[in-house]
C-alpha cells in the first residue's frame, strides 16, 4: 500500500534539483502539503503549475509559498544554490553559495522548534557545518545529503558485478561528498560474506570501483549541467525516514562529536533526524581517510570563518 501522505515539506529552491525533488516526493506520496520557494517568481509559479499536473497521481498538494512559511514546516529541504560548472569541485563551490545559505536561512527564521534542515546544495558538509550555527536548531535536526547518493551508486555497481539484488548490497561511502570521500572496504558485505570474496575473478579492482563511483557526477554535470533525478530519490527516502520514523540508517553528513565536524558516516534517521551514529568499524588505512577528509571539510571551515567572521553565528 502506498504512505498516506503526512506533514508539510518545504523545498528551497525551484530549479532542476529542487523541482525533482517536488516530483519524487509527489509521486512516493511521502506529504500531504509541498511548498516550493524562490526567489524567481516566474519560475517559481510554472513550476508549480506543472507540478500540478502530475498531482492527480498523487494526494498531495503543491504550493508556492514564502521562506516564512517554508520555517514552520515538519522538513526543510535546501537546494538552493550555485550550479557546479564543468570541471569544479564541490569546494569550489563555497565562495557562491556560503552567502545564498545565510540568506535562505535568514529569510525563514524563527523555524519551528522540532523543524528539521536538509541540506542538499554544495559543498554540502561545509554547508551543514554552518546551517546547525546559523539556524540555531539542535544538531541532531540538521543533515546533509552526504554520501548517501554516492553509496548507491556503489551498491549499484557491485550488485550487477554480483548479480544480487542492491538492497543486498551493505557498502558504504563515507567522509566528505567528494574529492576526499572513501569507500569502508572493510565492512563491505553480502549476507554476511565479503564483498571481496563474492566478486568474480573477472571484475575490475576495488579501486575502479571507487574512481568511478566519485567521478560519476563530473561525467553527468559535463553533459547535461546537473544532477538531479539520484539526488532527488535519496531526498524523498530521507524525508520518508523522518516522517514516518523508520529509522533507517543511511549515510548522511551530520554533527559527529569525535570528529568536530559535519561529515558521513551511517546515520539512524527518524522523526527527530538524526537519532544516532552508528560508528562503522574502520581499518587503519580507512581511519587515515576519514582523518583526511574531515581535515579537507574543516580546512575550508576555517577559510569561510576568516573571510566572514562577523556572520559566523547568525546572530
Amino acid at each position: 500500500m502506498p504512505n498516506a501522505g503526512i506533514g508539510r515539506i518545504a523545498i528551497i529552491g525551484a530549479g532542476s534539483v529542487g523541482s525533482t525533488c517536488a516530483y519524487a516526493l509527489l509521486l512516493r506520496r511521502i506529504t500531504s502539503e509541498i511548498l516550493l520557494v524562490d526567489i524567481d517568481t516566474a519560475l517559481l509559479n510554472a513550476q508549480v503549475q506543472d507540478l500540478a499536473d502530475a498531482a492527480f497521481l498523487s494526494n498531495t498538494k503543491i504550493f508556492a509559498s514564502t521562506f516564512a512559511d517554508a520555517g514552520q514546516c515538519d522538513i526543510i529541504v535546501i537546494t538552493a544554490g550555485a550550479k557546479q560548472r564543468d570541471g569544479e569541485t564541490r569546494i569550489d563551490l563555497i565562495d557562491r553559495n556560503y552567502k545564498i545559505l545565510e540568506s535562505v536561512i535568514g529569510s525563514m527564521k524563527p523555524f519551528r522548534s522540532n523543524t528539521v534542515l536538509l541540506l542538499v546544495s554544495n559543498p554540502v558538509d561545509v554547508l551543514t557545518y554552518f546551517a546547525r550555527r546559523m539556524s540555531g536548531l539542535p544538531d541532531t535536526q540538521v543533515i546533509g545529503s552526504g554520501t548517501f547518493l554516492d553509496s548507491v551508486r556503489l551498491r549499484s555497481m557491485l550488485a550487477e558485478q554480483t548479480q544480487v539484488a542492491e538492497t543486498a548490497v551493505h557498502v558504504y561511502v563515507l567522509g566528505e561528498h567528494g574529492d576526499s570521500q572513501f569507500v569502508a572496504w572493510s565492512s563491505a558485505s553480502i549476507s554476511g560474506c565479503p564483498i571481496t570474496s563474492l566478486l568474480p575473478a573477472s571484475s575490475p579492482p576495488l579501486e575502479t570501483f571507487e574512481h568511478k563511483t566519485m567521478t560519476k557526477a563530473y561525467s553527468i554535470i559535463a553533459a547535461k549541467g546537473a544532477t538531479a533525478y539520484g539526488v532527488a530519490s535519496v531526498v524523498s527516502s530521507i524525508c520518508e525516514s523522518i516522517l514516518f520514523n523508520q529509522r533507517h540508517v543511511r549515510p548522511v553528513s551530520h554533527w559527529v562529536e569525535n570528529r568536530q565536524c559535519c561529515v558521513s558516516f551511517p546515520a539512524v534517521i527518524g522523526r527527530g533526524g538524526i537519532i544516532k551514529t552508528i560508528n562503522t568499524p574502520l581499518n587503519d588505512d580507512e581511519e587515515q581517510a576519514m582523518k583526511k577528509s574531515v581535515g579537507s571539510i574543516l580546512e575550508c571551515v576555517n577559510i569561510v570563518e576568516k573571510r566572514w567572521p562577523s556572520t559566523i553565528k547568525g546572530e
